[in-house]
């Protein structure tokens, strides 16, 4: 069952959001597809400001693959500085992708 993960970061910013997406891909930068992550599973991302900091939404194919990708996310997010937020995770009723 798909699942929609959100996750606002307070005091997060643009810089350590673009330097975990480095890390992620291996040094090329930001990611354009579903095929840059490190993981299979991803089916939709989006990122941008929040009033609080930095904010992310994804939804992935699975429960288990999220958690797959949360084994590499959190060494990144690390190693970028990026403050501490707990996923919101839900089950996805409808998704549509273009």
């Amino acid at each position: 069952m798909p699942v929609i993960i959100v996750v606002d970061y307070p005091g997060g910013t643009q810089a350590q959001y673009e330097k975990v997406t480095n890390i992620l891909t291996g040094g090329r930068g930001l990611v354009r597809a579903p095929s840059d992550w490190p993981v299979p599973g991803l089916i939709s991302h989006a990122s941008g400001p929040s009033p609080t900091g930095w904010f992310v939404t994804d939804t992935w194919e699975s429960k288990e693959a999220f958690q797959r990708f949360g084994e590499k996310l959190m060494p990144a997010l690390q190693e970028a500085g990026m403050p501490d937020a707990e996923p919101k995770i839900y089950e996805a009723f409808n998704v549509v992708t273009s």
